[in-house]
């Protein structure tokens, strides 16, 4: 291994050197893999601690992970075998009643002994181990060596020591934790909750050994605090946990690794590392040092241990250019740890909000908490245990056969007859506001292709209330005139499924290009004003600065409303929903970032909230009253300052006070700096925490892609509606796609008389070729 271009350090000839701080699983594996690969290389590994230090019992390993290592060394592999413990059941308790899921499959084992095996795997290779000894500063070392391996964990010195290369950001989250063992193999992998006097705690425990477990509480910080656990003595917190989980423990007691430094020091709170970059010079970052993922998804070794993989293997593809390897490496593995850290984010959140679930039925609650990460699903569980998941389907309600987006929903006097949503999508295509042939086709399609609910795009209020001279309006009779020809072709040709309409104001965000002409780009000329809560522009520096709507204006806004929603009824749309959504002009009026009116309708959230009910309230009141209304909110700004998730609760339920028989729940699209946290279903949190602080209605969107999604969305409870766009403009037959997908045949999922034929997908290829009789091995 040679280090071009890596500084003082490089080797000129003698035996690569290779220095690595930290004895945990990644670094000693990551020694094993690199001496075992070039056993001239001299490798030292550094461990401040005593080989039988460590912060937890067990370890948690998959089958994927020990595939991989029984490929790299299977001197380690049987070793691992030999010690683990395997088990296929997850129990979830709940108010004294426990659900059993089976099918998953883990595999434990102590983690000392985890740590014996990969010391003595290094030894035998001729690893050098200096334990109870603290390295060198990665400075020092990395100066004297080839490489550096920075292994040592959440409060990694050298991450620290060179901040300004890594990028460090470190968050810590709002719940205690204490890691605890009981001297007994629990049967399974075992979620309990105890609602106790102080709040909602937690255990989670697992097996380890034919006769230990480790067990893990946890609760949320006040709860930690109001029940005393903040109180010095490490024993006598290790006696509660026994006391409150002596159901979980037979009245068995708990130990611990207790230690002196301080009070409460065994109680600790998770910190997510993520760093910018996981290598400096000749020095990287591995495992808890580059980045953690909450332990309640059980990756942190697993991390580990792939990184260890992956670093080792880059080296040896590019033994000539350790930067390039390095970067390899890098590029590898980040999007493999970054699709795990928002697995685990959701799956921290969900602990995190543990009391938002409790009084959930069992079978909901079970199996919200196994889908909790969204990495297992409906259909993963529909496989390891058919049984498990039929019970949960029936507690929701789907009828014989039915997968639960086929069940209907009822809101006021409209039955859906399943519980997908075309979602509202701009398409920048009217002349004048009048949706023509292009509007028909786009929506008829739609209807045709299945689904529950198909709604409009934002249709305008006004001519100066559009974002494009393309944008469709019911402010004309022509406009509505425009629009009940799509209503007619619905309700006729596709039965059964219903059709909304979305109104709103452009606000800050109207006069500009359409779309693929530039995104917010402000027209070139023939411009219109521009009329928003507070004189700020959407893009600084870019396009007008709105006026901002004086007392007689605003009521004209209202009327115009108003007066949409009248049209709306004579065009013959099923549901109305009111855009407050994506920095439009009443989501201006909710923000803090976009309102800083200091009258009656700014300041405060009630009174940024004023106008957007006032005009609600005139438009329920023309809105015919057997017909629902549904109300879209962005639930965060993705901005500093700007509205958060409990301001979207709270706006939430003021619309629902006054009217609102669903919440639309997206995000952002407030102020052009936001910084989204994109992801699968990423804005899907934002309505589970409304639907379960509320219970009403929601609306789920936002990056949900299939019908797996969907179906598990509505088991957990986390949605009651899931909005679908981009999946609806790459396959407008969508819906029935899904159907036929889980060989649903029936009243939700009607196929068009014309199109029944094409309800299974036509052969493709050859399929007459003579089978072979004979198979030679």
């Amino acid at each position: 291994m040679t280090t071009a271009g890596t500084g003082p350090g490089t080797s000129t000839g003698g035996a690569p050197r290779v220095a690595v701080i930290g004895g945990g699983p990644g670094g000693l594996y990551a020694a094993a893999l690199l001496k075992r690969l070039d056993p001239a290389r001299e490798i030292t590994v550094w461990e401040r601690g005593a080989p039988d230090d460590t912060f937890g019992f067990g370890v948690v390993l998959s089958d994927e992970t020990l595939g991989s290592i029984e490929d790299t060394d299977p001197a380690v592999h049987r070793a691992l075998r030999a010690a683990c413990v395997r088990w296929d059941d997850i129990d979830i308790v709940h108010r004294g009643r426990t659900l059993t899921s089976g099918g998953h499959g883990f595999a434990a084992l102590a983690r000392r002994r985890l740590l014996e095996i990969l010391a003595e795997r290094c030894a035998s290779l001729g690893v050098r181990l200096r334990l109870r000894t603290e390295a060198p500063p990665a400075a020092e070392l990395a100066a004297a060596h080839d490489l550096v391996i920075a292994a040592d964990g959440v409060h990694s010195l050298t991450r620290a020591a060179h901040a300004d290369a890594f990028g460090p950001s470190v968050t810590t989250h709002r719940c205690r934790y204490i890691w605890l063992a009981a001297d007994f193999a629990l049967d399974a992998f075992r979620f309990e909750t105890a609602e106790t006097e102080h709040g909602v705690m937690q255990l989670h425990g697992y097996p380890y050994s034919p006769d230990a477990s480790t067990v893990i509480v946890e609760m949320r910080e006040e709860v930690w605090r109001a029940a005393g656990f903040d109180a010095p003595g490490t024993r006598a917190s290790v006696d509660r946990c026994a006391e409150i989980f002596a159901g979980a423990l037979g009245g068995r007691p708990l130990r611990s690794r207790a230690s002196s430094r301080s009070p409460a020091s065994s109680w600790t709170a998770f910190r997510t590392v993520v760093n910018d970059r996981w290598s400096h010079g000749n020095t990287v970052l591995i495992g808890d040092a580059a980045h953690t993922a909450h332990f309640s998804i059980g990756s942190g070794t697993k991390l580990a241990v792939e990184d260890a993989l992956a670093l080792a293997a880059c080296i040896q593809e590019r033994p000539a250019d350790l930067p390039a390897a390095l970067a390899a490496y890098e590029s590898e593995r980040r999007p493999v740890v970054e699709s795990t850290q928002r697995a685990a984010a959701a799956s921290l959140r969900w602990f995190e909000e543990l009391a938002r679930y409790t009084g959930q039925p069992p079978h909901r609650f079970a199996f919200g908490l196994l889908t909790r990460s969204r990495r297992v699903t409906h259909g993963n569980l529909r496989l390891r245990d058919p049984g498990f998941t039929r019970a949960v389907e029936e507690d929701f309600g789907c009828p014989p056969g039915t997968p639960p987006m086929f069940t209907p929903l009822r809101l006021r006097g409209l039955t859906l007859r399943n519980r997908v949503v075309v979602s509202p999508m701009d398409m920048y295509s009217a002349v004048d506001g009048v949706p023509g042939d292009f509007h028909l086709v786009h929506l008829g399609a739609r209807a045709l292709g299945g689904a529950g609910l198909v709604m409009t795009e934002m249709v305008c209020v006004s001519p100066v209330g559009r974002i494009t001279p393309g944008c469709t309006g019911l402010y004309t009779r022509e406009q509505s005139e425009g629009w009940r020809r799509v209503t007619d072709f619905v309700h006729r040709r596709a039965p059964g499924t219903a059709i909304g309409v979305q109104l709103g104001h452009s606000g800050a965000k109207g006069s500009t290009r359409l779309m693929w002409d530039g995104m917010d780009e402000p027209l070139p000329a023939a411009n219109w004003p521009l009329y928003a809560a507070s004189p700020l522009p959407y893009r600084p520096g870019a396009g007008q600065i709105p006026h901002q709507l004086d007392r007689r204006q605003l009521d004209t806004v209202r009327e115009q409303f108003a007066s949409s929603a009248r049209r709306a009824q004579r065009s013959g749309f099923d549901l109305l929903e009111l855009h407050c959504a994506h920095g439009y002009l009443l989501s201006g009026f909710l923000s803090p970032l976009t309102n800083r009116r200091t009258d009656a309708y700014g300041g405060s959230l009630e009174r940024r909230l004023r106008f957007p009910l006032e005009v609600f309230d005139a438009v329920r009141a023309d809105w015919p009253a057997e017909r629902p209304m549904t109300v879209r909110i962005s639930a965060t700004d993705w901005a500093p300052g700007g509205t958060t998730p409990e301001e979207a609760v709270e706006i939430a339920r003021a619309f629902t006070a006054h009217g609102a028989d669903a919440i639309d729940v997206s995000t952002g699209q407030v102020v052009a700096d936001e910084r989204p946290e994109f992801g699968r279903s990423y804005q899907t949190p934002f309505a589970d925490l409304i639907r379960n602080t509320l219970s009403v209605p929601v609306i789920a969107v936002g990056a949900i892609s299939s019908w797996d999604d969907v179906n598990s969305l509505l088991l957990a409870g986390r949605t009651d509606l899931c909005a679908l766009g981009r999946p609806h403009l790459h396959d407008p037959n969508w819906t029935l796609h899904a159907a036929a997908a889980q060989e649903y045949e029936g009243p939700a999922a009607p196929w068009p008389l014309p199109y029944r034929a094409g309800s299974r997908p036509p052969p493709a290829g050859r399929t007459d070729a003579p089978k072979p009789r004979l198979t030679l091995r």
